[in-house]
């Protein structure tokens, strides 16, 4: 199966949050905190949405930082992804 993202949608995977501290505590599973950081899947097309003309500014491959509390949680064979409007993404992450 595949997701197809509408409009302004942008379909994310979160990248894997980090497991111990940089002075090396090891965190628990609930102490974790989900990374805000994650990678482009699929982008919408874009077009006209809410009356307004919408281009894409991301693409399959990016990373990006979203906004903490934003996008909607989809399990898509047993893997996780995240859906958001283009403009809860805050920041492409640049090598």
């Amino acid at each position: 199966m595949k997701l197809v993202p509408l409009g302004d949608k942008v379909v994310l995977k979160q990248l894997v949050a980090e497991e111990t501290t940089k002075s090396g505590i090891v965190l628990p599973g609930q102490a974790k905190e989900k990374p805000q950081q994650a990678e482009v899947i699929a982008v919408g097309p874009g077009g006209v949405v809410d009356g307004k003309e919408v281009t894409m500014q991301v693409k399959p491959g990016d990373k990006v930082i979203y906004s903490k509390y934003s996008g909607t949680e989809v399990k898509l064979d047993e893997e996780e992804f995240v859906v958001v409007k283009q403009s809860d993404i805050v920041a492409i992450v640049e090598d």
